[in-house]
């Protein structure tokens, strides 16, 4: 199993995930900034992998799906999971922010084993994807220093479930293409940045 990780492809997105869990590390010790200045980073990962596993040559049929399926699982984590842990956290365990989380990661793992199966239908994704939720989330607390904290976290649970309901909803959303990665990029890193600095102040 571990042979499969010397893949680059698999390595980039084992790394991703490696990333996903040490944000929600950072977000249950207290550090939610970072932890989404990480999960900014798992991002860049998710996006990374894809591009390097069309440029590996002969990769085995075994290696691609077992990349793909890893890939999966490390959306779950970064897209699902840590939101929902974050939530939970900032909310102080309040039942509208375990409702959030748990509904996010439902739909998270809806979304993407309907995609395994399904794929992109005419190049279009087929609900909101599960990785939108990531700079959305750094969206959020990016305007955390403006939003009065006593609606903060219900506001973070309220966009959760609505992005949730995106994910599942039968919208038809172009792939990420072209100058679009280089937007991302820049958001992930100039993002992070700030929200690392704004935690660790």
């Amino acid at each position: 199993m571990v042979r499969q990780l010397l893949d680059p492809a698999n390595a980039v997105t084992a790394t991703g995930l490696g990333l996903s869990a040490l944000g929600i590390h950072c977000a249950i010790a207290g550090f939610p900034e970072i932890g989404v200045a990480v999960a900014l980073w798992a991002l860049l990962a998710d996006h990374l992998d894809g591009v390097v596993a069309r440029r590996t040559r002969g990769r085995r049929a075994e290696t691609c799906h077992v990349g793909k399926n890893l890939d999966s699982f490390a959306d779950l984590v970064s897209a699902g999971v840590f939101p929902a842990v974050t939530s939970i956290i900032v909310g102080h365990g309040s039942a509208l922010s375990v409702a959030a989380g748990t509904i996010l990661v439902l739909a998270s793992a809806l979304r993407l084993s309907y995609f395994n199966v399904f794929g992109s239908p005419g190049g279009r994704f087929i609900g909101v994807p599960t990785t939108y939720v990531v700079p959305v989330t750094a969206i959020i607390f990016l305007l955390r220093p403006i939003i009065p904290e006593a609606i903060f976290p219900n506001l973070f649970a309220v966009v959760l479930i609505v992005v949730a309901i995106l994910h599942i909803a039968p919208l038809r959303v172009p792939k990420t293409a072209g100058v679009m990665y280089f937007v991302i990029t820049a958001f992930c890193v100039a993002a992070s940045i700030m929200l690392a600095t704004r935690g660790l102040a």
